[in-house]
């Protein structure tokens, strides 16, 4: 199969850099239509699917070259080598803000830039580090996805997005996720859940933006803080919003940031 096939990559734009945009645990490239198209004036646009998910090949989900975040970012690297335009800046959603990292350490020169969107190297809490989550806190959910995915995703789909003036917001997040495989999905999330990258943060050599929101049940903001302590060139900004997912439930906010963080660096 073709790489577009495995990762249902669309391109847009014709600018001399390219802007990559990549979704979070159990989404798709949907997710950024609030931010995508503003950009496509001043760079080449990639969106595409994780394997496993949205509109990529399901069939392409090989578990072990997914047992961890290395195999994603091996294909964000061969999407790059075959679409983009000069640097790329990559943004990345949750999980897939780890993914770009790491993508970009193995090949810093093809990077201009990340944006990290309520990203978090390790969601488990560990002496002076808080991710959130205590261990047994990430085994009760794993157990709870693996003896019902979808009565998890009932009830995790509304603190996810947060957004408490825009239902129509959790209901799109409800249904992308009732839509996913189950069995990818339950995979995925135990890869997602217990990787721990904290290491990897000083190989970084490339400007980063994070962007939190003010209330994250995901990735609170003593995240934030750890990647500006830890994290080469990194600026952080906080979104005054609820949830986790503020390119859709603040995407003025967010593109104002990115905005500005591009200003910044020159591109």
């Amino acid at each position: 199969m073709s790489v577009q096939q495995r990762n249902n990559v669309h391109c847009h734009g014709d600018g001399e850099h390219t802007i990559m945009f990549v979704h979070g645990y159990g989404c798709d490239q949907t997710m950024w239509r609030f931010i995508h198209p503003a950009y496509s004036r001043r760079y080449k646009i990639i969106l595409l699917d994780l394997t496993g998910h949205g509109g990529s090949d399901l069939s392409a989900y090989d578990r072990n070259k997914y047992a961890d975040l290395y195999g994603h970012a091996e294909d964000m690297l061969e999407i790059i080598e075959l679409y983009a335009k000069g640097k790329v800046i990559f943004v990345g959603h949750s999980v897939s803000a780890m993914i770009g990292l790491l993508a970009s350490i193995q090949r810093p020169e093809r990077f201009a830039a990340q944006v990290m969107v309520g990203p978090s190297p390790c969601y488990i809490n560990d002496g002076d580090y808080v991710g959130g989550f205590n261990a047994e806190d990430i085994q009760q959910l794993l157990k709870l996805i693996d003896d019902n995915y979808l009565a998890w995703v009932r009830h995790m789909a509304p603190a996810i997005m947060g957004a408490p003036n825009q239902p129509q917001l959790t209901r799109e997040l409800l249904t992308r996720l009732e839509h996913n495989d189950p069995e990818i999905a339950r995979h995925f999330a135990r890869v997602t859940f217990t990787a721990d990258h904290r290491a990897d943060l000083v190989k970084s050599t490339i400007p980063s933006l994070v962007l939190q929101c003010s209330d994250d049940l995901v990735a609170p903001r003593e995240v934030g803080d750890y990647l500006r302590d830890h994290l080469p060139l990194s600026t952080v900004k906080v979104i005054s919003n609820v949830g986790h997912c503020p390119h859709l439930s603040a995407p003025e906010d967010s593109s104002n940031y990115i905005d500005a963080f591009l200003d910044d660096i020159g591109y």
